[in-house]
């Protein structure tokens, strides 16, 4: 996909969110972000999460309950970097362009270092750093990338 702009990007995310869901989410971070820029660090982690649940939502995980060899269900699921690599599995075969962006993706799940600002979800969903270092700059990347990957979910 070639340079998208940001409310293009929100756009593309809408068109495939789940309708009820995520729809209304989406579109008042659009809102919110279109009149407050600024709003950046508290539209982040919620952009995170989003992504966590788009990407669960291409793999064996999504909508199901899961159970555990002894017929228990289980409390955890794939997080992270497991998840993405699960991802990753699931759709080798099937969608060659999402695991190629997935493969990117894994960038957003390393551990944390000082000067992530934002670049990545531990530093983010941890609170590994203070908000004020996330930066507008991170947040449009990131909104851009689930763009990317928004024609590939199966909410």
């Amino acid at each position: 996909m070639k340079y998208m702009k940001i409310q293009d990007a929100f756009e593309e995310i809408l068109q495939y969110a789940h309708f009820w869901n995520w729809g209304p989410d989406w579109n008042e971070a659009k809102k919110i972000y279109t009149a407050f820029p600024n709003s950046h660090s508290v539209l982040l982690p919620f952009a995170y999460s989003y992504l966590e649940e788009l990407i669960r939502s291409t793999t064996s995980e999504y909508g199901r309950e899961l159970y555990d060899d002894k017929g228990q269900p289980l409390k955890n699921r794939k997080v992270g970097m497991k998840l993405v690599n699960l991802a990753i599995t699931e759709n080798k075969e099937k969608n060659p362009e999402y695991v190629k962006i997935l493969k990117e993706i894994k960038g957003y799940y390393i551990n944390s270092n000082v000067t992530d600002e934002g670049d990545n979800r531990h530093s983010v969903a941890h609170g590994y750093m203070h908000p004020r270092f996330w930066n507008q700059e991170s947040f449009e990347k990131l909104i851009i990338l689930i763009a990317k990957i928004s024609k590939y979910s199966r909410f």
